[in-house]
């Protein structure tokens, strides 16, 4: 039996961090099954939560973090995290975290604690880090040595030196056997055989003059840069060892570094980053796995035996130049650092059901819009997959097959993102769908998008130039990157302004994964996202999003064909 006196300084843990509802909650019924964390609307005590912490971040002095919220150009945003739940005796609280660190620190009245804080002086991580920084200091000082700057001054200056050398001499070669070439061609038919043998003779004397010259110039200037590249070696063999014992430690130190990071569920099972990544063969642990709010929150539950009742997460702030996040918005949970972890934290707890895992298809018609011998044109309603996905096979191109059997090709000439509608080129032959896809390259094939944007332009037109790619670690999402993004271009024009929306006409002039989307949304684009966009706005019924016409040169009758779907918005 424990301690009476333990249990109480037990209880004290586990009470210091439960923060009690200031709103009255007692009618709000509980839901019956726990958030699904990567695909959710909030539930009524989660939204109350969040308000009442987002009121304690803005009321509380000891927060001097910047959050960018007054002014758009400085500071940054901050994702939190509630997790609401009953303690032993059944009172409904809730827990508040952060990701990663706030402030550079770890450790803040009413949030919950790092998961394993990597901020401890007498932890071993600080102290790796710190041996790691000396190593880093002797390399920097190893790399601005004035000896070391000066034999890569003097490699480069005798390297400059030595190829205008044999520049000069390979083009005095080229010139001299030129001479010989005409002298040679003139005495063959203006000598005797004897003096033409004897000019023949000199000048193969000067060709092999030449070739020693070469020669020994090449072997002179081999010998001196040897010489100063031994020289380099003697710096440049110390920095790549000091490297090489960086990266082994550092590689060490992160293995070392992930086994701190243990997680319970609601079994008291643990399993820490490594263990839990090594049973995805797709994935590896990303940087800063398990410093996100979500498994903060669930292990601090576990840890004190509370029982989650519902979660959310929201974004708090000034978003990130590559990101789209807007203020006070809920968020899902990250896919590649929080994903597996959570699959085992959430171990036999129900929860609501993945949409993902749901046909959105089911139900809904496919109308053709336009269709000849050679290729047809659909229109894609929302939430209907262009091709199938990694659960789900129903999509326009799985029911083009069914439709069209004998067809040859891929079939699909393009694609539409699931939540957007609107027209689909279709080719039932190989050959036509290569002449398509020519003209799709070729930026021949003009498209033009309907969208309804939650807020005003106050110009008319425009494009917007930002490069994308995908965040690696939450697919699908994209960011701007302009160091690795492939360039995106969009034409923009306001048809009508209504209320507080903007309907608009987009004009894309490439095909980046959500291009419109993130364009649209971005601070450095319109600023104003797409209704209904669960990725970079605000979820509503639909996404408020239509490719509603096409112009294409069709393969066979070369004629310009322009085609026209009006969408239901």
């Amino acid at each position: 039996m424990m301690d009476s006196g333990t249990e109480t300084d037990q209880d004290i843990k586990a009470t210091k961090c439960i923060l009690r509802f200031k709103s009255v909650v007692k009618d709000i019924p509980l839901p019956e099954k726990f958030t699904f964390p990567f695909s959710y609307n909030p539930h009524p005590l989660a939204i109350i939560a969040a308000e009442e912490l987002q009121n304690y971040i803005s009321n509380q002095p000891a927060l001097l973090h910047d959050f960018g919220i007054s002014d758009e150009n400085n500071g940054l945003g901050k994702m939190f995290g509630v997790l609401v739940i009953k303690d032993k005796d059944n009172n409904p609280g809730y827990l508040a975290a952060f990701s990663g660190k706030l402030m550079g620190g770890n450790h803040f009245e009413g949030f919950v604690p790092p998961v394993y804080d990597t901020l401890d002086v007498n932890g071993f991580y600080k102290k790796e880090e710190s041996e790691t920084h000396q190593i880093n200091l002797r390399i920097e000082e190893l790399e601005k040595a004035p000896a070391y700057l000066g034999c890569l001054d003097l490699m480069q200056q005798k390297n400059m030196e030595y190829h205008v050398s044999l520049s000069a001499l390979k083009q005095e070669i080229k010139e001299a056997k030129l001479q010989r070439l005409i002298k040679r061609n003139e005495g063959q038919s203006t000598l005797s055989d004897k003096d033409f043998d004897q000019l023949n003779e000199k000048l193969n004397q000067e060709s092999i003059v030449y070739h020693y010259r070469l020669k020994d110039m090449i072997k002179y200037w081999k010998c001196r840069l040897e010489g100063i590249r031994e020289q380099l070696n003697i710096f440049e063999n110390e920095i790549s060892a000091l490297k090489e014992i960086r990266r082994n430690r550092s590689v060490t130190l992160q293995k070392k570094l992930f086994e701190q990071y243990s997680f319970l569920n609601q079994y008291k099972e643990i399993k820490n980053i490594n263990e839990i990544f090594e049973l995805k063969d797709d994935l590896s642990p990303a940087s800063g796995a398990g410093e996100c709010a979500a498994p903060k929150l669930l292990q601090y539950a576990f840890s004190h035996d509370l029982q989650p009742i519902t979660m959310a997460e929201f974004w708090w702030g000034r978003s990130p130049s590559s990101e789209v996040r807007k203020h006070g918005q809920f968020y899902p949970a990250c896919n590649r650092k929080c994903k597996p972890i959570l699959a085992h934290m959430l171990k036999g707890i129900e929860m609501d059901e993945n949409p993902m895992l749901s046909n959105p298809a089911l139900g809904k018609d496919l109308p053709i819009v336009m269709e000849d011998e050679y290729l047809l044109i659909v229109n894609k309603p929302a939430e209907f997959l262009s091709v199938p996905g990694k659960k789900i096979v129903d999509s326009v191109y799985n029911r083009m097959k069914m439709m069209y059997p004998d067809a040859t090709g891929p079939l699909i000439v393009h694609r539409l993102d699931m939540s957007t509608s609107g027209l689909m080129l279709i080719a039932k032959t190989k050959e036509i769908h290569q002449h398509l896809q020519n003209q799709f390259l070729k930026r021949r094939i003009q498209k033009r998008y309907v969208a309804v944007l939650e807020g005003i332009l106050t110009n008319d037109d425009g494009e917007i130039a930002l490069p994308l790619r995908v965040d690696l670690d939450d697919r699908p999402r994209q960011l701007i990157c302009f160091e690795h993004g492939k360039p995106a271009l969009t034409r923009w024009k306001v048809i009508e302004r209504i209320e507080n929306q903007t309907r608009i006409h987009f004009y894309p002039v490439t095909g980046r994964t959500h291009q419109l989307r993130v364009h649209a949304s971005h601070i450095q684009g319109l600023g104003v996202p797409i209704k209904g966009d669960d990725l970079y706005g605000t979820r509503a019924d639909r996404l408020y999003l239509h490719a509603e016409r096409l112009e294409f040169i069709h393969p066979v009758s070369k004629e310009k064909l322009m085609v026209e779907c009006p969408s239901e918005f």
